[in-house]
């Protein structure tokens, strides 16, 4: 039977939720397109803010892996818009000039930040807070300015403030209301919540309206209508969201606030759906991420053609830790005159409660400080509780397994995704889940903004008792129980050779793996067996097997290597001319001395590396990359050693040398240190008479100093050193572990008692040795391993 083909614009969470649910309940039905604006796979907006706070990176709030949508037969565009829907014959148009048909059609275009229309709001210096693009400007900024203002004291304005504060700015906070974030709490939490972030740092100017933003070409600064005015260098616009609905109101679909749905998520026109924040139903629009998922899991049935009552609309909820203080509201948060109110001020804890009746019902709660009894509290007031009702529940221990102990089983623990209490312990007792990633993988809970997390973990307490320890091991991923080393143990035992072989025997819980733990266990086997393991090219990442990087716009990005940064002019001739040839889109110099060709069609890109003729910079490989190197002894007057021999010898002895995350190397001849050797993953300075080897460092959102591992004094002996300490990583790290992680975890002392004894220096140098015996080049077979600067390099490498 032909597959309908099914059509989402949008790739964000709604949407990509709706798919999810789409794949469950029939997986072999529809033949998926995805269109997406931005140049990422689904990634979890809500943790944006811990993405510019520099608490973690990009990968790490990834929902879904650019493999998710291959594995699934999904087509993704990614940096593509949606311009045009023909809804008569059912095609969509894009801004690149893609038409592509459609039997069903989902509108998933989320919203757009609402920018005050301020005099200077066009100036540059001023942003929204909604998106990737937003978080690297930002960034980009805090490196060059001191000072920020942030307008709008919400949620978002101040996630926003706490990473700006976070990057080394001053930040001012203005806000029209005279609390904060008086949409989800009383002024009584607001003002709490004041003071705590006052601790903090953070400025607040309330009852502030903005007239103006100052500057010439960039902004300098706020007046405000009051005739006040303060510098800001920076200024972020959080004041609120409006749902994206051009393309569709163009289109001829029924607009009001938002893109006009029924009960079954369908808009006026046959075969075409809205979800998520660009939806209206029974004219309420939606901006938190669980009602936008009970939307998804709504409109997957009806696609599905399973007879379901449609979405009935959402009892609004917000469980939110703001800058490290844990907020909660739901229902109503402030009296009317026709409510009670039960209030709990601990000023010891600085813990609040505030819990509204109205006719015995419960109809709302605020909660700062302490929100363990949120999903209590959500559960009772959705279902028109009795107030006696919760203060019977309330008498029980407040430990957190009673607690959970003492939640129904219609309770809900992620409010998020809709997982209640009695799902989860379902799934605990039948399929053998014993850790908070399991429960996570098989129900989604906890997979969003991750505050139920204590909760999941209380009620393994309760379900399990003492089969479950509560700081549990960190497992490869959801589909097995088992950790890193755990399962480097058995494929040693067990003699496994293949990823599959591995998921078979260890008994995977699902049957082809996932995106984290094929190119982990791949890895892992390659680690073990460096000669009789084949790589698997299918178990790797899509950019490691496309041998580049994706770009924002749906082309790629070719780094040929060159050793050292050093190069001469037939390559150069050979690069010139593959980029006119292919109509490259700009050729860069990269941050470690090498030419970037970006704007490569994916199409063009085995003919690009057959006319280039060059080695990969893998720059897009979880391997050793490049060595930046200065120009050395030979040239500047300050250099007291060959940099510039030493770093192509490191790298061309570990060039391919897979490890667990991406390898970055720097070689100074002198202290001062022109190639960053302080911030990379090995860093080689060069002084009178002696190397020093420093490593662990990361010059990422991250940043770390590289630490002093050893001083030698011949380049053999830099090689050696080095060749133990990455061995000694990789035989040790866990997959996507990077140095800097991985040194910090173990301590630098440890490194240096391993790869300063003589004898376990001796075996590890052995084991690289036999890892690199077996290196060629994986990306393109027709071309050998000699490479064309072999003239220039001789010398050095007859050193």
């Amino acid at each position: 039977m032909e597959k309908q083909k099914l059509v989402l614009i949008g790739n964000g969470m709604a949407g990509i939720r709706t798919i999810e649910e789409i794949l469950k309940l029939l997986p072999d039905q529809f033949d998926i397109t995805v269109f997406g604006k931005e140049p990422y796979p689904n990634y979890n907006r809500i943790q944006l803010s811990k993405v510019l706070q520099g608490d973690t990176e990009l990968k790490d709030i990834t929902l879904n892996e650019w493999d998710w949508y291959e594995d699934n037969g999904i087509r993704l565009y990614p940096g593509e818009t949606v311009t045009k829907i023909d809804k008569d014959n059912q095609v969509v148009y894009t801004d690149k000039g893609k038409e592509t048909a459609y039997d069903k059609l989902i509108i998933a275009t989320g919203s757009n930040p609402f920018m005050l229309p301020l005099p200077g709001v066009d100036k540059e210096g001023v942003t929204a807070f909604r998106d990737i693009e937003d978080c690297e400007k930002m960034i980009e900024y805090s490196e060059k300015y001191k000072r920020a203002a942030v307008i709008g004291g919400g949620l978002l304005g101040l996630e926003a403030a706490r990473g700006l504060l976070n990057l080394g700015m001053e930040v001012d906070v203005i806000h029209i209301a005279d609390y904060l974030m008086e949409r989800q709490l009383d002024r009584a939490a607001g003002k709490l919540l004041q003071q705590e972030l006052e601790k903090q740092g953070m400025n607040f100017l309330l009852e502030k309206q903005t007239a103006e933003i100052t500057g010439k070409k960039r902004a300098t600064g706020l007046k405000f209508k009051d005739g006040g005015k303060i510098p800001a260098d920076l200024v972020v616009m959080a004041v609120g969201i409006k749902p994206n609905v051009a393309m569709a109101q163009e289109s001829g679909i029924e607009v009001n606030r938002g893109i006009v749905v029924n009960d079954h998520m369908e808009t006026n026109v046959p075969n075409i759906y809205a979800v998520g924040e660009c939806a209206e139903h029974d004219q309420m629009v939606y901006g938190l991420v669980a009602p936008l998922y009970e939307q998804g899991q709504a409109l997957a049935k009806h696609i599905c053609g399973m007879n379901h009552q449609g979405y009935k609309g959402s009892v609004l909820s917000t469980q939110l830790k703001v800058s490290g203080v844990d907020v909660f509201s739901t229902g109503l948060i402030n009296e009317t005159e026709n409510t009670k109110s039960i209030k709990v001020f601990d000023e010891w804890r600085n813990t609040y409660k505030k819990v509204l009746v109205e006719d015995d019902k419960l109809t709302g709660a605020v909660l700062f400080g302490d929100t363990s009894e949120g999903s209590k509290l959500l559960s009772l007031i959705k279902k028109g509780a009795d107030v006696e009702e919760y203060l019977e529940s309330e008498s029980s221990a407040d430990d957190g397994a009673d607690v959970v102990a003492s939640m129904s089983d219609d309770e809900l623990i992620c409010g998020c995704n809709g997982v209640s209490k009695g799902a989860i312990v379902d799934a605990i007792k039948s399929d053998g889940l014993t850790s908070v990633e399991e429960i996570k993988g098989a129900t989604n809970a906890s997979r969003s903004c991750g505050t139920c997390k204590s909760l999941v973990s209380d009620l393994l307490t309760h379900t399990l008792g003492d089969e479950y320890a509560g700081n549990e091991k960190e497992t490869i991923c959801a589909c097995t129980d088992l950790s890193r080393d755990e399962v480097i143990a058995e494929i040693k035992e067990k003699g496994l050779t293949h990823t599959k072989e591995v998921m078979n025997v260890l008994e995977w819980k699902t049957e082809e793996g996932c995106s984290k733990c094929k190119p982990a266990l791949n890895y892992y086997l390659g680690m073990v067996y460096p000669k009789e393991h084949e790589d698997e090219r299918e178990s790797r990442f899509v950019n490691e097997r496309l041998h580049a990087n994706i770009q924002k716009d749906g082309t790629y990005s070719v780094v040929p290597r060159m050793y050292g940064g050093v190069t001469n002019a037939e390559d150069l001739r050979t690069i010139a001319d593959v980029a006119e040839k292919y109509d490259v889109g700009m050729i860069k110099l990269t941050g470690g001395q090498r030419i970037d060709l970006l704007g490569v069609k994916k199409e063009d890109l085995p003919d690009v590396w057959k006319d280039l003729g060059m080695p990969s910079g893998s720059a897009y490989a979880k391997s050793v990359r490049t060595v930046k190197t200065c120009v050395g002894a030979e040239f500047c007057r300050f250099g007291t050693q060959d940099s510039t021999g030493m770093g192509i010898q490191l790298e061309k002895k570990f060039e391919g040398l897979n490890t667990p995350h991406k390898v970055k190397m720097g070689v100074s001849a002198c202290p001062r240190n022109c190639a960053e050797g302080g911030i990379k993953d090995v860093g080689v300075v060069g002084l009178d008479g002696v190397w020093e080897i420093h490593v662990g460092g990361n010059g990422g959102t991250e940043l770390r100093q590289a630490e002093l591992l050893a001083k030698v004094k011949t380049q053999a002996e830099v090689l050696e050193y080095t060749a133990a300490f990455l061995q000694y990583y990789r035989e040790n790290a866990s997959y996507l572990e990077r140095t800097s992680h991985y040194v910090e975890r173990v301590g630098i002392e440890h490194v240096q008692d391993v790869v300063n004894n003589d004898e376990m220096r001796k075996e590890l140098s052995e084991r690289m040795d036999e890892a690199l015996s077996v290196y060629k080049e994986p990306w393109n077979d027709v071309i050998e391993s000699e490479t064309t600067l072999k003239d220039l390099y001789e010398k050095v490498n007859a050193n």
